[in-house]
């Protein structure tokens, strides 16, 4: 092991070792998670092993490490600061060339829980297909490279972004990671599902396409082995070797580009005569005065905002993802369209806290219930921009999916009414139960206020829920009653003006509330 190398691992190790002395607590996090990562590698190990002439094992083996290495190549981008050594601009000042600092940066990430975890995996990936002496001699060559390869693999894709990872833009993503999280976990169970009903022959011809994908293509080099392709097995090495190669030439290109291209720190600042950028013309499809202005800084605030905007996307995703996803099952309902509606209703709650401290700008042009009402009416018309089209959308598509389009008008007037009485009760618990919402880390409600975050948001949909009741039993009336059923059509306009009455009247009821104790607002939403 060379000089740079030896000193790199070391440093890893060392970064490890002084990571855990920090604290008994975190020791104890470390240790748990360790095991509790090993103890399901070694489960995966044991259920791959027990697939052993299984007629799909392939299959299995295939995909499960073409997901192995989409891990690794998106782990980066989520979780920027889980591995310290990622960030190669902390050797930018040292004399080192890109060559070996890509050797030794490559051995010293194969040092860790995640390698660890990978290699049991890939272990038993390759012996559930391996049948004979000369498989398993080929599965060793086979484990090696494809474990190169996720790692080199996760190496690129860190070094292209570290700019963005150690910026702001790169805690933005990081913060979005929950929603890949949610949406894969919605995946992973639709798959499940339809793997269970089916069998795995479903995955065969995805296992064809894979064989040759390095680092698929190590695995499906020991099945071809342990088939007497022998040929067949040389390619695929091959490829997994030269995707191997092609990754680390990319990934010196990128640390030469990285460490000897300068960054904003060392760029001369812009010319204060340049022009300024042109505004956006949002303002100007907006209503004129105090209502498009907030309107304005509510989308505004929904785009560029970390936090909100990571509550909107996973709405929004997991919003489509359930009632499309049950639709496909052939076990879904139409009335699943409304949780569009609800998941996008709850980001009326708590309107106050997504402001944090810079709402004292926001408190000192309300003098009065009337510039309440309007500051209220302006964030719930930002949200129905966005609302409206998409409950719209979602209830369409799930009507096309499932074919029952006589229950359309009904369906949508039920998501109206929902929408508006989301609307109605999130404006009055914004005033009555604000808490604040941190801007660091994955947390959404500040050390303390848990108990408020829970008042206020499940509370306000009990109660939404209850001011839908006569929506939901007319509806029920219409659909049971013989003669009604010719006159469900009339739920659409119903629910429609039910939700604009309702978001209007919690509107005015919430107004006086907001005026009146603009101080404790203002106090519980600036704690984070």
């Amino acid at each position: 092991m060379s000089g740079v190398t030896s000193t790199l691992v070391r440093l890893k190790l060392s970064l490890l070792r002084n990571g855990l002395r920090q604290s008994g607590g975190r020791r104890a996090a470390f240790v748990a998670s360790a095991v509790v990562a090993l103890l399901f590698a070694a489960l995966q190990l044991v259920g791959l092993l027990a697939l052993r002439g299984h007629a799909h094992a392939d299959a299995v083996a295939l995909l499960g490490t073409s997901v192995l290495a989409l891990g690794w190549a998106v782990m980066p981008l989520f979780f920027p600061g889980g591995d310290e050594t990622l960030d190669p601009t902390r050797l930018v000042m040292l004399p080192l060339r890109p060559r070996p600092l890509v050797r030794a940066l490559l051995a010293a990430s194969l040092v860790g829980i995640g390698p660890l975890f990978t290699l049991l995996l890939l272990a038993g990936c390759v012996l559930s297909v391996a049948h004979g002496t000369a498989a398993h001699v080929t599965a060793v060559a086979g484990v090696a490279l494809a474990l190169l390869v996720c790692v080199a693999l996760a190496r690129t894709v860190a070094t292209a972004n570290v700019r963005l990872l150690t910026s702001r833009k790169g805690r933005d993503l990081a913060v979005l990671s929950g929603l890949v999280i949610a949406i894969g976990a919605q995946l992973v169970n639709f798959g499940a599902q339809r793997l269970g009903s089916a069998g795995l022959g479903q995955l065969a011809p995805v296992a064809d396409v894979l064989r040759w994908l390095p680092p698929a293509s190590a695995v499906g080099a020991v099945q071809s082995v342990s088939e007497g392709s022998y040929g067949t097995a040389a390619a695929q090495l091959l490829l997994c070797a030269a995707a191997l190669g092609l990754l680390v030439a990319v990934w010196a290109r990128g640390l030469t580009r990285l460490m000897t291209s300068p960054d904003s720190s060392t760029l001369q600042a812009v010319d204060p005569g340049a022009r300024e950028r042109p505004s956006s013309g949002l303002g100007r499809l907006l209503p004129a005065g105090r209502t498009g202005t907030v309107m304005e800084r509510s989308l505004r605030y929904i785009w560029r905002d970390p936090k909100t905007k990571a509550a909107w996307v996973t709405s929004l995703a997991i919003g489509l993802i359930v009632p499309v996803f049950n639709a496909l099952q052939g076990t879904g309902s139409i009335y699943f369209a409304c949780f569009a509606a609800g998941m996008l209703g709850i980001q009326m709650y708590n309107q106050f806290g997504q402001d944090t401290s810079a709402f004292w700008m926001v408190a000192m042009v309300i003098a009065s219930p009337r510039d309440a009402y309007v500051e209220l009416r302006g964030r719930a018309l930002a949200l129905l921009v966005i609302t409206l089209p998409y409950a719209t959308l979602v209830t369409v598509l799930t009507t096309a999916m499932l074919g029952d389009w006589a229950r359309l008008p009904e369906v949508l007037g039920l998501s109206f009414a929902l929408l508006g009485a989301m609307l109605a009760t999130g404006a009055w618990t914004s005033a009555r139960f604000p808490y604040s919402i941190p801007q660091e880390g994955h947390k959404n409600v500040a050390p303390g206020q848990g108990g408020l975050a829970w008042i206020s948001i499940f509370g306000g949909m009990v109660a939404a829920a209850l001011l839908c009741a006569p929506v939901i039993t007319l509806t029920i009336w219409l659909n049971v009653s013989a003669d009604g059923q010719a006159w469900t059509w009339l739920l659409l306009p119903v629910g429609a003006a039910y939700g604009a009455g309702v978001t209007a009247i919690g509107l005015r009821l919430a107004a006086p509330r907001t005026a009146e104790h603009l101080p404790e607002i203002l106090t519980a939403v600036s704690r984070g």
